[in-house]
């Protein structure tokens, strides 16, 4: 075969794909378009470049080299934004702590990480005092701190954050290296045993940003443009918040961060600024639909990506009612994570709105570079008949490459030269995928397999049902039957009888197998939840196996 590969001229740049050259024409662009921090802070772009150079001079102040790892115990906030860029542009690794975690899985994922610097919000003092004599080895502290005072605290602060930048450099040049550079770390939820490290590049997530920019850069449904002012719902420390951060800063779009999560502050950021693109897990959307400041609140030009869970057609409802182009995303933290967007194609626009709902809330269409496959167990390729269910598996250049210290994890993740992501899916002749399962979750009663995720969303069509969530328990004849567990709105009353009823027609109208209607269901005040909002039926199971 002939050597086609290109001649490099001696003296030609080679652009390595690093994040500072995601953000070097916003700076020149738009220097002065608005980054607000709630009601704490409002800066432009020209400020927030100026800064961003300050701290990565800062942090090398304090001894971070090339290669070191810095972690974060923030709120979603301007510093956040910040770091996302700083941190890994000068070479070190960004480590976004998972504040929900408990301050054991804390402590892990900060020693597993090597953390050499700890940048810490004034709010997660305590939970760093409880773990710090066993933190490996002494870390420097950097306060992250909203008040006028600096708090009281038994740790050892070297300096607070805006002290750090005020006498830093603001022009320290970011240096050039191999675009394979780990650019950050975090660590999933651990819902079976330690947390896992994932990881990324500099090249992984500029693609990651580019190929998902690709499909949502436009105008009309499910896409935003130069004009949309972007707020997240989603954590920071959870995948870069689904990386829309960087794509909202390569656009030069407006962007406001919120700090902590509240329903009424939510709404009235989104009224007060205009927002116009968020993402959010499904509890967060249903939390600002039932909030009273709600109805102050004009949504109808409010677009918003769902993703950690299932996007019910009752909530997708729900939300077109106000207007909200809501729509789902799929991917996982192995994934970086965007793998799919369920935007609607041309002539679906056409549609009654019950089809566009159906589309909505499937898992949708493979952004462009990520080759995505449902196979059976010996990974042949399955039809696309929209009814065939096997596991979904991926190729992608922004896939974690393993698990941080973990060979024996990241093997069986890469099995086969594809990544599996443990879901269990179908694919439709328009080349939509639906996650029917987890793979974990699915329930096998009596030689069929049942959708625990198909039985939720019909429970929820019960009028009085707020939340549910159905798993499997061991059963002497079938191996496994359905459990539902439910939650009932404020002031509404449902009995057993009426869940098991509205299933049992659905089931002769030949939507869900006869196996598929739980003979048992028990009503919950609160359903358990992970730290980043998705339905813990880990916790369930373990609960109720023995009931």
């Amino acid at each position: 075969m002939t050597n086609n590969i290109i001649d490099k001229t001696p003296l030609a740049y080679a652009y390595p794909l690093l994040i500072k050259n995601l953000l070097a024409n916003s700076l020149r662009q738009f220097p002065d378009q608005d980054v607000v921090y709630g009601d704490f802070k409002r800066q432009t772009y020209r400020e927030m470049g100026e800064r961003i150079h300050r701290l990565a001079s800062g942090l090398t102040g304090l001894g971070v080299k090339p290669g070191d790892t810095v972690a974060v115990m923030d709120w979603d906030s301007h510093r956040y934004l910040e770091c996302f860029f700083a941190i890994p542009m000068m070479g070190a690794v960004l480590h976004t702590v998972n504040i929900r975690l408990s301050p054991e899985q804390i402590l892990y994922t900060i020693n597993h990480a090597e953390d050499d610097v700890i940048l810490v919000n004034t709010e997660f003092l305590p939970i760093l005092e409880t773990i710090r004599d066993r933190i490996e080895p002494v870390k420097k502290f950097v306060l992250l701190n909203d008040a006028d005072q600096p708090p009281e605290t038994s740790l050892n602060i070297d300096i607070e954050y805006e002290a750090l930048l005020a006498a830093s450099d603001p022009r320290y040049l970011f240096p050039d290296f191999p675009e394979d550079t780990r650019a950050t770390t975090f660590y999933t939820t651990g819902t079976t045993g330690l947390p896992k490290g994932v990881y990324f590049s500099h090249r992984q997530l500029v693609l990651h940003t580019f190929g998902v920019l690709a499909a949502v850069a436009g105008s009309g449904q499910g896409h935003i443009s130069r004009d949309d002012v972007y707020l997240p719902i989603t954590p920071m420390f959870h995948v870069h918040a689904w990386g829309i951060p960087y794509i909202a800063t390569v656009m030069g779009l407006k962007q406001i961060y919120p700090g902590r999560y509240m329903p009424d502050h939510l709404l009235r950021l989104i009224q007060r600024e205009k927002v116009t693109f968020s993402h959010c897990v499904p509890t967060i959307l249903q939390m600002l639909l039932a909030s009273p400041v709600v109805d102050e609140v004009d949504l109808s030009h409010w677009k918003v990506v769902i993703g950690g869970s299932a996007l019910t057609q009752t909530l997708a409802q729900q939300a077109r009612a106000r207007g909200v182009d809501v729509f789902t995303a799929y991917g996982m933290s192995e994934t970086c994570p965007i793998l799919t967007l369920a935007q609607l194609k041309p002539h679906m626009l056409d549609w009654d709105e019950e089809r566009q709902l159906d589309i909505r809330c499937k898992t949708g269409l493979p952004v462009p570079l990520v080759e995505l496959r449902v196979v059976d167990e010996e990974m042949k390729d399955l039809p696309h008949d929209g009814k065939t269910p096997g596991e979904v598996v991926v190729r992608a250049p922004w896939l974690t490459q393993g698990y941080l210290k973990d060979p024996r994890n990241s093997e069986a993740l890469w099995r086969g030269g594809y990544l599996h992501t443990g879901d269990i899916g179908v694919i439709d002749k328009e080349g939509y995928l639906k996650i029917t399962d987890r793979l974990k979750d699915v329930i096998k009663t009596g030689g069929e397999w049942v959708s625990s995720l198909e039985l939720e969303n019909l429970i929820l069509k019960h009028p009085a049902v707020e939340e549910a969530a159905v798993i499997g328990v061991p059963d002497p004849k079938w191996s496994e039957r359905p459990l539902a567990l439910v939650v009932l709105k404020a002031r509404q009353e449902a009995s057993e009888a009426d869940i098991k009823t509205l299933l049992q027609d659905f089931a002769a109208k030949g939507i869900i197998s006869k196996y598929g209607v739980p003979e048992h269901v028990i009503f919950v005040d609160v359903l358990p939840k992970t730290s980043i909002g998705k339905l813990d039926k880990k916790m369930m199971r373990e609960q109720y196996t023995t009931g």
